[in-house]
């Protein structure tokens, strides 16, 4: 007998010892993006969804509002514009809500036959309404909005908790990359004291442009629309706004402390200029966008903002839309999770990922096994209050004594200066460069609001804190 017969053999006899030939059906509402790029793969992987949760994952039926319409990849018997058909179909348990707006999304979670909600809609209303009547219903939720997640997280655990459900989450932060499941399981047993990520891959690609190539932020900006990585308003990109939100969640997990996005103190790169490149190069320094969140014993620190990292650091390494998140803990040291964090079928492969695990839980009867693990309260800290290093540019007079008047100017606000070079002078204007030691941010900030008045000091050029 061949190799091939025999595992195929194997394989049928596993599955009806093991009850793999039951079927769950699914409804998909809408078919852009998201929902093609989940159909497809699902498609793909029907034999593996099978091996790994007991059953078969078979979507039906797909409501989009013109049926009519031809979807490559897609057969057209499965498009249907009316709801009813989708809600009077006993076979039907699952329903994948990928198209937004108000209806009919609000009237699925009625539906008896309903087991699972999938909700990809984002924005935080009317989607935090339609996963809390879900829930109380009984359904299982899969859920990418970040949004959501990082301002209403703990109230939407608690009503998964309260009514044994699962609100899974994978693909909120960073697409592809598994960091969701390791920060609440597999990380769960070492006291984790700091997340650095690159979680957002407009935003790294604009500066690998910047880099790597000379483009100025505009330039790199046009590029990265072209190409579909930034959005026609890119502003949630740009000024840190989405990595804040991604941070958030990443915080709440790894420190058992609730953190809200508005808690996140967010700085974009739309500052940063191909003088600061230059100059990070020199100094042996790569300029990323970070999301920089750490346990300390005064609370939690939680911020956005450009970083210069050592070009030797893991990181530093991470060119293009790829994300990676850096996590260092007590007990497992460091750990770095790099990939795709964005587009149809990374996020797609991160909700399929939690379908799957709700499958399982369904097929097995375990439902709400991990729930909201908030427990410590911890405050999370200003940022005036968390210490960071600095580098510093200055256009500054070229004139006795210039220098030493802002070596004191630090000085006397508790900045100690760990470089400081003047580079160039041009039109009896000097550039003085500065890189700071380890300084509480308040300190730091007190020192520029006196540099910005004094007469030396023709323009401060560029802030940008190190790593």
């Amino acid at each position: 007998m061949e190799t091939e017969e025999i595992v195929r053999c194997y394989g049928t006899m596993r599955g009806e010892i093991m009850g793999e030939n039951r079927k769950i059906y699914a409804a998909l509402l809408g078919a852009g993006t998201v929902g093609s790029g989940v159909y497809k793969l699902a498609g793909m992987q029907e034999e593996d969804i099978c091996l790994k949760t007991g059953a078969h994952l078979e979507i039906k039926k797909i409501m989009v509002r013109n049926p009519g319409k031809v979807r490559e990849g897609i057969p057209q018997e499965l498009f249907t514009d009316s709801w009813q058909e989708i809600l009077e179909d006993p076979e039907i348990q699952i329903v994948i809500e990928v198209m937004g707006g108000i209806e009919p999304a609000r009237t699925y979670v009625e539906d008896p036959e309903i087991q699972i909600v999938i909700e990809v809609m984002g924005g935080i209303e009317p989607a935090r309404t339609y996963v809390e009547e879900a829930m109380k219903a009984g359904k299982q939720v899969v859920t990418a909005n970040k949004d959501l997640l990082a301002e209403y997280g703990d109230p939407l655990f608690e009503v998964a908790t309260e009514n044994k459900c699962d609100l899974q989450f994978e693909a909120a932060v960073a697409g592809a990359i598994p960091i969701i499941r390791p920060l609440r399981q597999s990380l769960a047993g070492s006291q984790l004291t700091e997340i650095m990520g690159i979680v957002n891959g407009t935003t790294n690609y604009i500066l690998t442009k910047m880099s790597e190539e000379g483009m100025d932020y505009q330039e790199a900006l046009d590029m990265a629309t072209r190409l579909g990585y930034a959005e026609a308003d890119p502003t949630a990109d740009v000024e840190g706004y989405d990595a804040g939100r991604k941070i958030a969640i990443m915080a709440s997990i790894a420190f058992s402390s609730r953190v809200t996005f508005p808690q996140v103190y967010t700085e974009g790169i739309t500052k940063i200029t191909a003088e600061d490149i230059r100059y990070a190069k020199e100094f042996g320094y790569v300029i990323k966008l970070l999301g920089i969140t750490k346990l300390t014993g005064k609370g939690i620190e939680v911020k956005v903002h450009p970083t210069l990292i050592p070009d030797s650091h893991p990181l530093a390494t991470v060119r293009d839309s790829f994300n990676a998140v850096f996590v260092h803990g007590q007990a497992c040291d460091d750990a770095m999770f790099m990939g795709r964090g964005a587009g149809q079928m990374p996020t797609a492969s991160a909700v399929l990922g939690d379908v799957i695990d709700v499958m399982r839980n369904i097929i097995h009867g375990s439902c709400g096994k991990i729930g909201s693990d908030s427990h410590k309260k911890l405050p999370v800290l200003d940022v005036e209050d968390t210490k960071s290093r600095f580098f510093l540019r200055l256009q500054v007079e070229n004139r006795a004594g210039a220098l030493a008047n802002i070596a004191g100017v630090l000085g006397n606000n508790d900045v100690s200066i760990a470089q400081m070079v003047q580079k160039r002078s041009h039109d009896g204007i000097a550039e003085i460069v500065v890189i700071t030691d380890l300084v509480k941010e308040r300190h730091f900030n007190d020192a520029i609001r006196i540099m910005e008045g004094m007469s030396v000091v023709r323009e401060i050029s560029g802030i940008i804190r190190v790593y």
